[in-house]
């Protein structure tokens, strides 16, 4: 399938591991120039060498920020002014008890997993809306359906992004410009597969046995009865920053596994 993706711009933030990552390099592999964003130059340099190793003729830039600070987003479009797709990934997540959240994590949480997407989205959507043509993504994520209450700091702003995608999405319309959030399950990350290995060593036992105990307790509604794959969530990323997906707008598509028990 040919997605069309040639010669498209694509920033994705959050790009140098897990999701975002594999993002980058699915893009990269559809031909799109992609610009690699971490939060240290030797971190997005990294990232660029192994999307290298494995796309040799990939078109990448790289950039660092740090999505806290509101000087450094706006760095990004200083030095990337045009861009066709915006992913926005980024994003930080923490367990701790509600009591134990003070108002310095919630301000935070909505500087880098919200802000970061309102300042990118109020820079390049204009653009986007003047050549008729662009999409904007939002990473959220099952957690802003169903809010867990091990990090409801994290769920909120993953609402907040469903809510914003769709918002944007309004001003698009009769354009060719599009907005939506993709939000995934349990995903095994980089994050992920450390977690299980180092759980596995602890009770002596194998990664598979304590994913299956995972889905068996606490996700026991996942049809997918398994971790998704990077790959999986960037490949419905990849189709909804193609002009092949012009007709979803203003949507929350899941990758979720089936955890979310609901037709909607």
């Amino acid at each position: 399938m040919d997605t069309q993706l040639k010669d498209k711009t694509a920033l994705v933030t959050g790009s140098t591991a897990g999701i975002g990552f594999a993002i980058a390099l699915s893009l990269a592999k559809e031909g799109a120039h992609v610009i690699v964003n971490g939060r240290t130059k030797s971190r997005v340099e990294e990232a660029i060498s192994h999307i290298k190793k494995e796309v040799p003729s990939a078109s990448l830039s790289g950039v660092e920020a740090d999505f806290s600070k509101q000087a450094e987003v706006s760095s990004i479009v200083s030095k990337f002014p045009n861009v066709d797709i915006l992913v926005n990934n980024v994003g930080i997540f923490e367990p701790k008890d509600f009591t134990d959240i003070p108002d310095d994590d919630w301000i935070r949480f909505f500087e880098v997993n919200v802000l970061s997407g309102v300042r990118l989205s109020r820079a390049y959507l204009p653009s986007m809306l003047k050549k008729n043509w662009g999409r904007i993504l939002f990473i959220s994520s099952e957690s802003g359906i169903q809010i867990p209450n091990e990090m409801i700091h994290y769920g909120v702003t993953k609402s907040a992004q469903i809510s914003l995608s769709r918002g944007l999405a309004e001003l698009t319309k009769g354009t060719n410009v599009t907005v939506n959030s993709v939000l995934p399950g349990p995903t095994r990350s980089e994050g992920v597969e450390g977690f299980l290995e180092d759980l596995a060593k602890q009770q002596n036992t194998s990664t598979d046995t304590i994913e299956k105990e995972f889905f068996k307790n606490a996700r026991p509604t996942s049809l997918l009865q398994r971790f998704a794959t990077v790959e999986e969530v960037a490949n419905m990323v990849t189709y909804l920053s193609s002009p092949l997906s012009s007709a979803t707008n203003g949507a929350a598509i899941r990758v979720d596994g089936g955890v979310v028990k609901s037709a909607f």
